[in-house]
């Protein structure tokens, strides 16, 4: 084996170093990805772009008959099989939240990473890692502060069984940091109920879930409903 010299050693050990590090940032925040899952998707694909580089330079042919492969073949498996890991790590919560999403791709970028390493693009394979530490590591900190103030628009119906205990409602609301456009009340006399309709403004990290159960908790209120 020509190729298994001092260049194939060093695909193995870059893209050991580079999944190494992308595990490493999930592992200090507890993640699925940790130190030993990145490092071997990264070894296992720069491995697998190896063979298939090589493989479709080793084919033997003749003047007969003209052997042509695609040498990136198996480069290109990986690309489509990866997610099936990805989609491992992905779940939906009670309360409506998505959480995995951000190590789906870093399990993706791992692959990715040591396809790069694999097929002989070193620069490129660590500049991407270096953007990668900086998209999941100081991205949030630069935009903590600005996605604290944006709000989503909800339209809450609420029922409630003693009109007089509207306006703590609403006072309720206001304290709870939730804006108020527009306010709207109506009578149901056949059942002696009140119906409030607000549309509010809520931050964007107040889930449906959470709004349902503050305002389902809230004295005389028999009935909600929230549409965004």
């Amino acid at each position: 084996m020509e190729w298994l010299d001092e260049n194939f050693w060093l695909k193995l050990g870059l893209s050991a170093l580079l999944g190494l590090i992308i595990g490493l940032e999930r592992e200090l925040k507890s993640k699925p990805l940790g130190l030993k899952t990145s490092p071997v998707i990264a070894i296992i694909s720069c491995l697998l772009t190896i063979v298939s580089i090589e493989s479709a330079y080793l084919s033997p042919g003749s003047d007969a008959v003209r052997i042509q492969m695609d040498p990136l073949r198996l480069a290109a498996q990986i690309v489509s099989g990866i997610g099936f890991l990805g989609a491992g790590v992905i779940l939906k919560r009670g309360n409506d939240h998505i959480s995995g999403l951000t190590t789906a791709a870093m399990i993706w970028g791992a692959a990715g990473v040591g396809i790069a390493v694999g097929a002989g693009f070193y620069y490129e394979a660590i500049i991407v890692t270096a953007l990668l530490m900086i998209t999941v590591e100081l991205l949030p900190l630069l935009l903590s502060k600005p996605l604290r103030l944006m709000k989503k628009e909800h339209l809450i119906k609420v029922t409630i069984s003693d009109k007089s205990s509207i306006e703590p409602i609403l006072d309720r609301l206001k304290a709870e940091k939730i804006e108020i456009s527009q306010c709207r009340i109506k009578a149901i006399k056949e059942e002696s109920m009140s119906l409030l309709e607000v549309r509010t403004r809520v931050n964007v990290k107040i889930t449906i879930t959470d709004l349902y159960k503050m305002i389902s908790n809230m004295d005389d209120v028999v009935g909600v409903e929230i549409m965004n």
